[in-house]
């Protein structure tokens, strides 16, 4: 009897169902559901190199953005001065020993020098260049960005005739060089509109077409790629049982599931945009008529200069350096953040 009865007893301690968890335990809220972007910024924050990256970018960023109050602060100025008050006529247009280096000591008049021969202010230049370099390429993103969106989200979920004549004008842009295309057209731009009043805006506004024009091709090869996979979902299918239009298919439905290929795309390409920015002003077909770091760059790559005054060429190079790099290594970063197979 015992050894039957053993068996039941046996049998049902191990069939009884476990007592249900209090879901304001630690452990509930351990293993408590969490969403995508969460588990991204999570990853992020444990990334210190993601870290350091952001801040030198926000660093930028205000710089950019404030870049009047930090003048002020500093007492400098992008007003031309009178040059013979700053540099020195007789030593290839040097500033002044009082001006600061290479021919004097640190001064907080002027932290960062003053240009030779014009005896512009090094530090507000250096302000307002970084403000023009990340405006222009902020912009320049969006819009490509935008572009390249809409006629990825197109030209894959409409498919046939639409997705092959779309994906044709993809490919004819992207066989067309970039620095070509922007040696043809910035400088037919600039010479249509070189009386206008407002030539520096004019001249900011033709960068960002050309930047735009030629920078959305990646973009909507992305997202193609992307909706060409959604669109056999369940839910996109559901959608068109349902008799819902396909605009709201398009961006109900599937754009918010392609926002992490969109953040990577942006993040990635403004860092390109940033160094074109300057490589086109260094050139002299991009922001010419202002302030640029490229402009700079160009002011700055005389041989006299160089050997004579090197920070007047560093100074612009580190910024665009460190810019362009933080950028990168923080929307490579963010792919990784975003990645659901990742395991950092």
């Amino acid at each position: 009897m015992s050894a039957g009865t053993a068996g039941p007893e046996t049998l049902g301690s191990l069939s009884s169902e476990p007592q249900p968890q209090d879901p304001n335990s630690h452990e509930a809220k351990e293993i408590a559901g969490k969403s995508p972007m969460r588990i991204a910024l999570g990853r992020l924050a444990r990334d210190k190199i993601a870290v350091v990256c952001a801040i030198v970018v926000l660093f930028f960023i205000i710089c950019a953005v404030f870049a009047g109050p930090i003048c002020s602060l500093f007492g400098v100025s992008l007003e031309t001065p009178l040059a013979s008050e700053r540099v020195d006529g007789l030593n290839n247009g040097l500033p002044k020993p009082e001006m600061g280096p290479p021919n004097g000591p640190f001064t907080w008049d002027h932290p960062m020098g003053v240009a030779p021969l014009t005896g512009q202010d090094n530090l507000a230049y250096w302000l307002y260049g970084c403000r023009v370099s990340l405006m222009i390429a902020t912009i320049a993103a969006v819009v490509a960005s935008f572009v390249g969106i809409v006629i990825g989200l197109l030209s894959g979920f409409l498919g046939g005739a639409t997705d092959k004549v779309l994906s044709f004008f993809i490919d004819m842009f992207l066989t067309i060089p970039f620095l070509l295309a922007a040696l043809t057209l910035a400088p037919i731009l600039n010479d249509r509109f070189n009386t206008s009043d407002n030539y520096a805006t004019v001249q900011k506004v033709s960068l960002v077409i050309v930047l735009s024009i030629f920078g959305w091709m990646g973009t909507a090869r992305l997202i193609r790629g992307e909706v060409l996979s959604l669109r056999e979902r369940e839910f996109v299918q559901a959608a068109r049982v349902m008799g819902m239009p396909t605009s709201r298919i398009l961006f109900k439905e599937l754009l918010p599931n392609l926002a992490a290929p969109i953040i990577i795309s942006i993040s990635l390409m403004l860092p390109a945009f940033v160094a074109l920015e300057a490589g086109l002003a260094f050139l002299g077909i991009g922001v010419t008529d202002g302030v640029s770091w490229g402009q700079m760059i160009l002011d700055a790559a005389s041989p006299v200069y160089f050997r004579d005054y090197p920070q007047y060429l560093w100074q612009p190079m580190i910024g665009v350096v460190a810019l362009v790099l933080s950028l990168n290594l923080l929307g490579d970063a963010i792919r990784d953040a975003l990645d659901p197979k990742t395991r950092r």
